[in-house]
C-alpha cells in the first residue's frame, strides 16, 4: 500500500470517527443503514415464509429465495456505493477523503450505541420498569422479568457486541475494500439483524431464509470481532489471551463472545443471558457504575483509533 493510499485511509476515518462523535446518525431519508433495512424489509415481507407456511420438506427454496435476495441487496449496495467512489475519484484528495469520510460515518454507530446503552442506566435510576423498556431497543429477548441485574448485563453485552459490529468491522472493512467493502459488510449484519433467528419471530419463520445472510455475517465479523476483544483487552491493560479464548467459545454466535468476553474479563464481572451462556463466572454481577465504565473503554477505544490514524498522516506528510 502506497503512502497516498494510508494517508486517504487515515484522513477518512478520522473524518468518519469525528462526524459520528460530534453528530451522530445523519437523518433517516439519508441514511443508508436505514434503506438496507428498507429492502431487507421488503424482501421479508414479501418472500419470507410465515410461521403457517413452514415445512421442513422446503427449507431448501427457503434458503434459495433468502441467499437470491441477500445477493441482490450485496449487488444494490456495492453497485450504489461504488458510484460514489467512482465520483469522488474525479475530485482532489482533501474532497475525496472528505466525502468518502461523510459516507464512512454514515455506516458507523457508536455515538447512538453509547448515548442508548447509557440511556439504560439513567432509566434504572428512575425504576427497574424504566430499564426495561429502554434496554428493550437493545435486546430481542423478553425484558418482562429481567432484574436489574439483568438489564445492566444486557446493556453492557449489547454494547460490546455492537462495538465490533457497528464501528470496529466497518473499519476494517474499509481499510481492505474501501467504501465498497464496509457497506457490503453493513448491509451483511442489517440482514443478520432482521433475518438471522432460527426460528418463529414477528410471524415469520426465519431458520432457512435467514441462514446465508446470518453465516456470511458470521465470516465478515470473525477478525473484526477478534480485533474489538484485543482493543479492550489493550485499553483495560490485561493480556489474559488462554481466558479470552475459553470464554469467546461459549457463546452461540462464534463471534459475539469475542467482544463481550473481554469487556467481561477486564471490567472484572459475570455477563450472562439464562440458558444461554455465562461469561467470567467467577465474576462480580455488574453495579450501577459498570454501564458507564463500559462506554468509558469504548470511548477510549475510538480516540485510540483516531490516535493512530492521526500519526500515520503526521509519519506521510513529513517523510
Amino acid at each position: 500500500m502506497d503512502q497516498s493510499a494510508i494517508q486517504f485511509i487515515a484522513l477518512s476515518i478520522v473524518i468518519a470517527l469525528a462526524v459520528d462523535w460530534f453528530y451522530g446518525e445523519p437523518p433517516n431519508y439519508l441514511h443508508p443503514v436505514i434503506a438496507m433495512g428498507v429492502f431487507l424489509n421488503w424482501a421479508a415481507v414479501n418472500f419470507a415464509p410465515t410461521y403457517a407456511e413452514k415445512c421442513f420438506k422446503r427449507s431448501s427454496l427457503y434458503f434459495l429465495k433468502g441467499t437470491l435476495l441477500w445477493t441482490l441487496g450485496a449487488i444494490i449496495t456495492i453497485a450504489t456505493v461504488g458510484c460514489f467512489v467512482w465520483i469522488f475519484n474525479s475530485f482532489n484528495f482533501y474532497l475525496d477523503s472528505f466525502l468518502t469520510g461523510i459516507i464512512l460515518s454514515s455506516l458507523l454507530s457508536w455515538r447512538m450505541l453509547r448515548n442508548e446503552v447509557l440511556a439504560v442506566s439513567f432509566a434504572l435510576d428512575d425504576s427497574l420498569d424504566c430499564g426495561r423498556e429502554q434496554v428493550s431497543r437493545l435486546v430481542s429477548r423478553n425484558v418482562e422479568l429481567l432484574t436489574v441485574i439483568q438489564v445492566r448485563e444486557s446493556a453492557i453485552e449489547t454494547l460490546s457486541e455492537n462495538l465490533n459490529d457497528s464501528v470496529i468491522a466497518p473499519l476494517f472493512w474499509f481499510i481492505i475494500g474501501g467504501l465498497p467493502a464496509a457497506a457490503l459488510y453493513r448491509f451483511t449484519n442489517t440482514a443478520d439483524a432482521m433475518w438471522g433467528y432460527r426460528s418463529t419471530r414477528n410471524g415469520f419463520y426465519w431458520e432457512w431464509f435467514g441462514k446465508f445472510a446470518a453465516k456470511v455475517d458470521d465470516v465478515l465479523s470473525w477478525i473484526p470481532a477478534v480485533l474489538t476483544a484485543l482493543l479492550i483487552f489493550f485499553i483495560g491493560r490485561i493480556f489474559r489471551f488462554r481466558a479470552l479464548l475459553n470464554e469467546s467459545r461459549k457463546t452461540p454466535s462464534p463471534n459475539g463472545g469475542w467482544p463481550m468476553g473481554a469487556m467481561a474479563l477486564v471490567l472484572g464481572l459475570k455477563l450472562s443471558k439464562s440458558g444461554v451462556y455465562e461469561l467470567n463466572p467467577s465474576g462480580r454481577v455488574p453495579n450501577a457504575g459498570d454501564i458507564k465504565a463500559a462506554c468509558h473503554i469504548g470511548n477510549k477505544i475510538i480516540l485510540l483509533i483516531s490516535l493512530i490514524c492521526c500519526l500515520l498522516l503526521i509519519e506521510v506528510l513529513f517523510e
